[in-house]
């Protein structure tokens, strides 16, 4: 196995599977640990473990991460990957500096990096700070995420809070410079992190990197590191067949992308579900779906309100609370609509994602084309479900969705 990668989130595993599989490898996306061995049979260039691990107590998160690692070694994975969001989404407390530390160690690796940069979608890091299109993280809607709001532009800044190792930087001049690799070795530090604003940086880095053990950012490095393993003229060899079945848009995202994805969508019935139902009517999920195969017309079901409304339902209800029960609602309410019959669901939100995958039960995952980047259609059995981070996708994302996962794709 050339690759095995843990995803701290359940989109983010689709956006890295996404990625392998358009790069040329063979790509097995897996939403759990498995118990068992891969069979005889099986022969995968890689293989995904999806973790929804971005927002747990840390300790889990090691747990989960190490678990999922050493499942990975034992199939014989030649290197792993740390996958987390373009836009570093953690706090001061974790938890990707804790769960690269428990990595590192188990892989006995003195240097890793980190690379977030996912340019396809104005995710760029330059001296040491992240960009979100033109502006400083800080300064874009990220700064107002409710679970992990991105305060500080300074990945270094923000990675040392996270962690007792040494922060180092690998500048773009460096990057681009006659001997990356000498460069990067005469950096002393533990922890880097990577410059990178275009595809080619991606490229670079993924030609420094093809012989570490550990690996960790965003999506985008993984092509890069497939890349440069395989090559740039493998083909894509996923196979995939939309179905034509009743549709339903679920939105949990409270990210400025996805609340205009919602505007945008108003020629379709959608219902805006108050935190006040979520938490009091446990029937709540039942008449959601019902409402839903009425109406008809490919529906959106939505908790997602601005940021400011978001503070203030944390700060009368609790944080995890909330969390919990818009979880739960969302899990409960996508068994209740595959029941009735609804063949394809498109969701918005990594822990809306994460909770409808664990509800439904899938363990297993086949990658499908481009939605858009970072997001892939996604198969199992006879389900087709696009699983979206809350900022990624333009604002006919959901119509487009909807259209792919029935098999109607311009790729």
């Amino acid at each position: 196995m050339l690759i095995g990668a843990i995803a701290d989130d359940f989109t983010g595993s689709g956006d890295l599977a996404n990625m392998l599989a358009r790069a040329g490898l063979s790509v097995q996306l897996r939403t759990s640990i498995p118990d068992e061995p891969l069979t005889a049979s099986e022969n995968p260039d890689s293989v995904v473990i999806a973790l929804k691990t971005r927002t747990m107590p840390v300790a889990d998160a090691i747990s989960q991460s190490l678990q999922a690692v050493r499942w990975l070694r034992a199939q014989g994975a030649e290197r792993i990957l740390f996958k987390y969001c373009s836009t570093f989404d953690s706090t001061p407390k974790g938890n990707i500096g804790p769960v690269a530390e428990a990595l590192a160690q188990e892989l006995s690796t003195d240097q890793v990096l980190f690379v977030p940069s996912f340019p396809a979608t104005g995710r760029t890091v330059y001296q040491g700070h992240l960009f979100v299109g033109d502006q400083l993280l800080s300064e874009s809607p990220l700064a107002h995420h409710p679970l992990t709001p991105m305060t500080d532009a300074d990945l270094r800044r923000w990675l040392q809070y996270q962690t007792h190792r040494e922060v180092g930087h690998l500048p773009l001049s460096l990057l681009r410079g006659a001997d990356a690799a000498r460069a990067l070795a005469a950096i002393n530090s533990p922890f880097v992190i990577a410059d990178a604003i275009d595809d080619t940086d991606i490229s670079r880095l993924g030609m420094l990197l093809r012989d570490s053990p550990l690996v960790t950012g965003g999506s985008a490095i993984g092509a890069g590191l497939a890349q440069a393993l395989v090559g740039p003229n493998r083909q894509d060899g996923s196979d995939w067949q939309g179905v034509n079945g009743p549709a339903v848009v679920l939105a949990g995202s409270c990210s400025q992308a996805t609340l205009g994805q919602i505007e945008a969508y108003r020629g379709h019935p959608v219902r805006h579900v108050s935190i006040d139902e979520v938490l009091n009517d446990p029937s709540l999920p039942e008449l959601l779906a019902d409402w839903a195969l009425e109406v008809g017309n490919a529906p959106l079901i939505t908790v997602s309100q601005p940021p400011d409304k978001v503070l203030s339902v944390q700060d009368a209800y609790g944080r995890e609370r909330t969390a919990a029960a818009i979880d739960s609602m969302f899990a409960c309410l996508a068994c209740a609509l595959v029941t009735r019959g609804v063949a394809r669901l498109v969701v918005a939100g990594g822990e809306t994602s994460g909770a409808v995958t664990l509800g439904l039960g899938l363990d297993r995952l086949d990658v499908g084309p481009q939605i858009a980047p970072g997001v892939p259609a996604l198969a199992a059995g006879g389900l087709r479900m696009a699983l979206k981070s809350g900022n990624f996708g333009g604002p006919d994302f959901f119509s487009r969705a909807v259209a792919v996962l029935e098999g109607k794709t311009d790729e």
